[in-house]
């Protein structure tokens, strides 16, 4: 059983619901997880891995993710670590998207010098219920042009779950094994024995 430490930075909420899913399936395959906010600054020292989840609002990811990942980079690039930059352009099939998703996440990942064993692009959602109404009317526009839905009186997640949790139990498949507990040395046994043979039948 692995400690698994997993940070998050969130907006409207969504990006603190795949960092929980995380911890859910790595308590499902038997590890410790610990799920909490980057504003907290954790401290991955006292983890054996560390999942970052970060959601993207105009082309940067949350400073407190930024701050975290800068800050611990040392320790963060000795131990095996995962990256989930969420975004709305990881939910659109084109390219032109896609790239744009991945150079959000290479930025974060060149400015923190931070190097994960794994790099995941998760698609997020349109939480129009937690918008104000220029943010609302904002963001249904984006969705328009890029066809997505537009109807703003529910909102719209586009995660694909299985897929993310392929991507965690990939992930923890990595992680080194434990070392198994030494055995005592037989000498130590060996008290233990001689007095059984010396003890009345």
């Amino acid at each position: 059983m692995a400690s698994i430490l997993v940070v998050y930075g969130t907006t409207e909420g969504h990006t603190r619901k795949i960092a929980h899913f995380v911890g859910h399936v790595a308590r499902r395959l038997g590890h410790a997880a610990t799920v909490l906010d980057a504003s907290l600054d954790p401290v991955p020292a006292e983890h054996d891995a560390v999942i970052v989840a970060a959601s993207v609002h105009h082309l940067r990811h949350q400073s407190a993710v930024m701050h975290f990942a800068a800050e611990h980079r040392h320790l963060l690039n000795a131990l095996p670590t995962a990256f989930f930059s969420v975004s709305l352009a990881a939910a659109l099939d084109d390219p032109h998207h896609q790239v744009e998703a991945r150079e959000v996440a290479d930025e974060l990942l060149a400015e923190t010098r931070w190097q994960p064993q794994m790099v995941r692009l998760v698609a997020g959602a349109l939480l129009y219920s937690k918008y104000d109404w220029m943010k609302r009317a904002l963001m249904q526009m984006i969705a328009r042009h890029d066809g997505r839905d537009t109807d703003t009186s529910r909102d719209w997640e586009y995660t694909d779950w299985e897929r993310l949790r392929g991507d965690v139990e990939e992930f923890l498949a990595r992680l080194p094994a434990a070392a198994p507990e030494p055995a005592p040395p037989a000498e130590a046994a060996e008290p233990a024995a001689a007095g059984l043979a010396a003890a009345p039948g």
